[in-house]
Parts: C-alpha cells; sequence; structure tokens
C-alpha cells in the first residue's frame, strides 16, 4: 500500500493523537464529522498518529475501494 504512495492527488495528515484502535469506520467517521472533509474524494489518503510517535495509520479511497493500513 504505501508503495502505492505517488497515487494520491492529496494526503491528509490529522494533526494530534488519534486511537488508532479505531477500525475503518471509526476513522471515516473522524474525517467526517470532525475534520469536515469529503471522505470519497478520489485518490485520497488520510493519515492518523496514535499517542505513540512511532505508529500511524492510513485511510485511503481510491474510488470504489476503501482501504485501512
Amino acid at each position: 500500500m504505501l508503495s502505492e504512495i505517488n497515487d494520491f492527488q492529496v494526503i491528509y495528515i490529522h494533526c494530534g493523537k488519534c486511537d488508532l484502535c479505531r477500525g475503518i469506520d471509526g476513522l471515516a467517521t473522524l474525517v467526517k464529522e470532525e475534520v469536515h472533509l469529503d471522505l470519497f474524494k478520489k485518490m485520497s489518503c488520510f493519515s492518523f498518529c496514535g499517542c505513540h510517535t512511532d505508529r500511524f495509520k492510513g485511510l485511503a479511497w481510491r474510488g470504489m475501494d476503501s482501504v485501512c493500513f
């Protein structure tokens, strides 16, 4: 998944700590309700950082499918 990072048109980074135990639905809700961004913008990636700076989680929308990595 990370090898395809050049394919994304836009990458959003959520600043601050985020609960990385959230699944794909929890992260999608965070993007939609708290950040007020269009989750279904084609070729977009949303990155989230946890309490530890060496861990992150991403949510990617590539058109017909969404991926949590």
